[in-house]
């Protein structure tokens, strides 16, 4: 199951948006399909994302610690095999 949000353009405006904290975050292209799925201090990955990855759009889920987001993170990339 895709996470729940609607999706962002992949943008300095956006990353600036994103909450520092840790999360799992999922990249997609113009037509909307995931492209990846990933973990980690939200804003510090975005900012990493936007300066060297080639996404149009971002969607990403706050969680409560790493733990709990990488678990998310797996759940979310199970899915896409």
């Amino acid at each position: 199951m895709p996470l729940q949000k609607r999706w962002e353009p992949l943008e300095r405006a956006t990353v600036g948006k994103a909450p520092d904290r840790y999360g799992v975050y999922e990249l997609g292209d113009e037509d909307g399909t995931v492209i990846a799925i990933d973990h980690g201090p939200l804003r510090d990955e975005l900012k990493e994302v936007l300066a060297y990855r080639d996404a149009a759009k971002v969607r990403w889920e706050a969680c409560q610690n790493r733990e709990h987001a990488e678990r998310l993170a797996e759940e979310h990339r199970e899915r896409l095999l």
